[in-house]
């Protein structure tokens, strides 16, 4: 049988996720306006349209194949400031490090800071983004109070939480439109510090049971897990929880009483093009995490910078490179509370494995979303970072797939590039009233992208 050949024409890009994994070639369209990003969506084209922020999301949420993609990052305007009850309307292109930079000295801070903060607005909500503080303030969707989408009859609706719609567009990995605009709920905040708590917990059992009782004492918490130690100290952790401090809790000759909302992002050189494989073999992860663990105090308590606490990587330039030339697999997962012991047996088969995870993430999530997409769920989510090479990595993976599935869990999409498409219904119940919407809202396919082809969205 014979195959048909796609010559992809001149004006073609390679587009990838953070992960690096599985580029394709798409016309990049970057409108410098409303009016251009509806003519984009008019005519798309067969192979459709997606629109795309920063490329944060590790997998192929936003890549189209033979298609066109939306280049968002041009919208990037705040377009109004309420410093007196928390609000800001922004454009979609607007990222989490410039709403910081322009409001903190206001008293004010993004209500979710997901792992960086080098990400659009637009992205944030179409991922539906969590951070560590997402048992006390939900996902990112949960404060948006409106937002303008651009659908694919080529209208520019005002949006509200509530509504059908607007659920199905945070966490809808942009399938719904394209998000123009949105009006977000800040959080108030009286300094640019952290009071940070980091202990180190011997095993996987104890570290659920500091983490259980975070919720009554931080507003966030994270553990950072050494996925390669095993036998007693399987599931061996080092847990930071943090919370923002009153400027009355600032030590009397501290220099922040000076400029108490100063924000100085620090950087890092950058790493080279790539770094082999090899230094994040096991062996190579396997000191990281040692030293990590082992340089970490048993019980200490500090101030931090707001970028040191949420963002610790951010400062390294191209740090997706760190895995190799061929990317990574980021595989975040989450399973129900009272399933903790399927939670034990994925950690035991990874540390079993020997696989290199750089790094992994431990949270607690509380209650989900209202998007039939939205990733967190009540429970456990535990985040790697695995190099692209590794042999039967797909296999693996796919047979945790199977575990998370029958534990009530689900993979997060955003950072997806390689599920089953028949694994996707027992993760999402709700994935027939997302098509039911998408197919009522857009029935010529306008917006598609890699993952909605990949599986059947």
């Amino acid at each position: 049988m014979a195959v048909e050949t796609r010559v992809p024409d001149e004006d073609c890009e390679a587009i990838s996720g953070w992960g690096r994994t599985a580029p394709t070639l798409a016309r990049v369209h970057r409108p410098r306006g409303h009016a251009e990003a509806v003519e984009a969506v008019l005519a798309p084209g067969r192979r459709g349209v997606v629109a795309r922020g920063l490329g944060r999301a590790c997998g192929d949420a936003a890549q189209n194949a033979g298609g066109t993609v939306l280049d968002m990052t041009g919208f990037d305007r705040l377009l109004a400031v309420d410093t007196t009850a928390g609000l800001v309307v922004c454009e979609a292109g607007v990222t989490l490090h410039r709403l910081t930079e322009a409001l903190l000295p206001f008293g004010w801070f993004v209500p979710v800071a997901p792992d960086t903060r080098y990400m659009t607005v637009g992205g944030a909500i179409a991922a539906d983004v969590h951070g560590g503080n997402h048992p006390v303030s939900g996902s990112f969707g949960r404060h948006v109070t409106a937002l303008e989408l651009l659908t694919a009859d080529g209208r520019i609706r005002t949006v509200p939480p509530g509504t059908p719609l607007f659920d199905a567009t945070t966490g809808g990995m942009g399938l719904t439109g394209v998000i123009l605009t949105a009006t977000l709920r800040l959080l108030p905040v009286e300094t640019s510090l952290m009071r940070v708590d980091t202990e180190r917990v011997p095993d996987l059992d104890a570290l659920l049971a500091r983490l259980a009782d975070d919720g009554r004492r931080y507003r966030y918490s994270a553990a950072r897990i050494d996925l390669l130690a095993r036998g007693a100290a399987t599931g061996r952790a080092v847990l930071t929880r943090g919370d923002h401090v009153p400027y009355d809790a600032l030590p009397r000759h501290h220099r922040a009483r000076r400029a108490p909302l100063d924000f100085r992002p620090g950087r890092l050189p950058a790493p080279p093009p790539y770094v082999p494989g090899g230094p994040l073999g096991r062996t190579s992860v396997g000191l990281l995490n040692e030293l990590w663990y082992r340089g970490s105090p048993r019980a200490a308590a500090r101030l931090r910078s707001l970028p040191a606490f949420f963002h610790p990587f951010d400062g390294i330039p191209h740090r997706n490179r760190i895995h190799g030339p061929e990317g990574f697999v980021r595989y975040r997962f989450v399973v129900p509370y009272g399933r903790e012991d399927a939670l034990r047996r994925i950690v035991r088969r990874i540390a079993d494995r020997g696989l290199p995870s750089f790094p992994a993430v431990l949270r607690r999530f509380g209650a989900g979303g209202p998007g039939p997409l939205s990733f967190p769920l009540p429970g456990w989510a535990l985040a790697l970072g695995l190099p692209t090479g590794l042999p039967g990595l797909g296999r693996f993976l796919d047979a945790l797939d199977e575990e998370v599935a029958g534990a009530g869990g689900r993979v997060d999409l955003a950072e997806d590039s390689r599920v089953r498409p028949e694994a996707l219904a027992a993760m999402y119940p709700r994935l027939d009233e997302f098509r039911a919407l998408r197919a009522a809202l857009d029935p010529r396919s306008v917006f598609v992208s890699d993952l909605a082809r990949r599986l059947g969205l």
